[in-house]
């Protein structure tokens, strides 16, 4: 039995983008079509709604981690 060690995984974070966007594309167009436009806008308002919470969660989450993380990075002098 060869002993091979496995390689690095493959980077999917823009496949994974592309298709969100694909996604919620077509399915804009079937609500569009389905029940109009004031419900496409509906859909696209709470998706952006939804998007800024997740940004101000994210954001408040590394502040909060900033704070409580050690300065691993100086060298222990004031470099002003």
């Amino acid at each position: 039995m060869r002993d091979q060690t496995p390689g690095r995984a493959p980077n999917f974070t823009g496949a994974c983008i592309v298709m969100f966007g694909v996604n919620l594309g077509w399915i804009l167009l079937l609500f569009f079509a389905l029940y109009g436009l004031a419900a496409a806008v509906f859909i696209c308002l709470a998706v952006n709604h939804w998007m800024n919470w997740l940004e101000t969660r994210r954001r408040l989450a590394e502040r909060r981690y900033d704070t409580i993380r050690p300065d691993t990075g100086s060298s222990g002098g004031n470099h002003c």
